[in-house]
């Protein structure tokens, strides 16, 4: 009898297999061979966590959803008007603030260097995006401390307006200068052609396709949250039960400035995901990490994450994402030096 069995078919199983449920799960698993009595313990620790956040992840998901379909984005634009120290400035306040996804945001900052925007105010808007959304403020809240996630959102308005006015100082130089892998084309993913053009609809509840939007929109945050924080909790498990607490305070304790600047080096490479961090500092710093440490952790990691310096490093030339890097660098140094003296 002949083979019926597509060659194809585990490929495509594996490609449907949601890698983030399946490392918590696998987490689990390993848990359950070496040490299968505190099975329960891992599992229930990372319930409670994941429930005691469910407040926090309900006003994410709706915030979200609300701006996703009224259209708030087409707003953003605005920051890109008016002479370059505007520019910057805005482009930091709203690049702290903003909830959009790299395939909204990627066009449509394609499409500004396309027609001649300062890199500037580019660079303060890619510097301060990654840091901090309507979400990533309720999580940090819920997983570490409000006071924590408004000072998160004030650093990453800082970093984009140091990165940002940097930029424009040093325009001119050969760092700076033609900037560019090659001259972006208008239009983008997600079939956005003019990105940010239209007027934001406030009651969108009247319009059938807005209500499609904030469905889809909350439906794909709710699991994209929800995944993310079960393997972030999963994970702080494996630091309570398994790592000394005493590990953590003699490696990132103290308010030194090598300990903030460890932070801001094992940051960069280390950084998972901005929602799942969030748990894993809070747990840290009940173990005795530095808060500066934690907040340069925060704020360098965030701007290196993966999706973040892809977005950077698909549009400009080498040169000018090792700037990019070197503001975060910098930057996530004296955040953590500042909130170390605050804190």
């Amino acid at each position: 009898m002949a083979d019926t069995t597509s060659p194809t078919s585990s490929p495509r199983l594996w490609a449907r297999i949601d890698r983030v449920w399946l490392a918590a799960a696998l987490i689990v698993a390993i848990v359950a061979i070496v040490d299968f009595p505190r099975t329960d313990d891992v599992v229930m620790f990372a319930a409670k966590a994941l429930l005691g956040t469910l407040p926090f992840i309900a006003f994410a998901v709706f915030a979200i959803a609300y701006l996703k379909a009224t259209g708030a984005e087409n707003l953003l634009a605005r920051a890109f008007e008016g002479n370059p120290a505007r520019m910057i400035i805005m482009a930091a306040l709203l690049g702290g603030l903003s909830p959009f996804c790299s395939c909204e945001v990627i066009p449509f900052i394609a499409a500004l260097l396309a027609v001649g925007a300062p890199l500037g105010a580019v660079m303060a808007f890619w510097l301060a995006s990654p840091l901090m959304d309507p979400a990533m403020f309720a999580i940090t809240t819920g997983a570490i401390t409000l006071d924590f996630a408004i000072a998160k959102t004030f650093a990453a308005v800082a970093l984009g307006l140091f990165g940002g006015f940097g930029t424009l100082l040093l325009s001119r130089t050969p760092i700076f200068t033609d900037p560019l892998r090659e001259k972006p084309a208008v239009g983008g993913c997600c079939g956005v052609k003019a990105p940010f053009s239209a007027t934001p609809v406030w009651t969108f509840w009247k319009v059938p396709e807005r209500v499609q939007i904030f469905r889809h929109a909350g439906l794909d945050n709710g699991i994209f949250l929800l995944k993310w924080l079960t393997l972030a909790y999963t994970i702080e498990a494996l630091m309570v039960f398994y790592m000394p607490a005493d590990f953590i305070a003699n490696v990132l304790g103290g308010g030194g400035l090598g300990t903030i600047l460890l932070g801001s080096l094992v940051g960069m490479p280390a950084y998972l995901n901005g929602y799942a961090a969030a748990p894993l500092i809070g747990d840290l710093l009940d173990q005795g990490m530095a808060p500066g440490a934690a907040m340069s952790f925060m704020i360098a990691g965030g701007v290196s994450s993966i999706p973040a310096a892809l977005a950077v490093w698909a549009l400009v030339k080498p040169r000018v994402f090792g700037a990019y890097l070197s503001f975060a660098l910098a930057g996530s140094v004296l955040a953590g030096i500042a909130w170390q003296v605050i804190s």
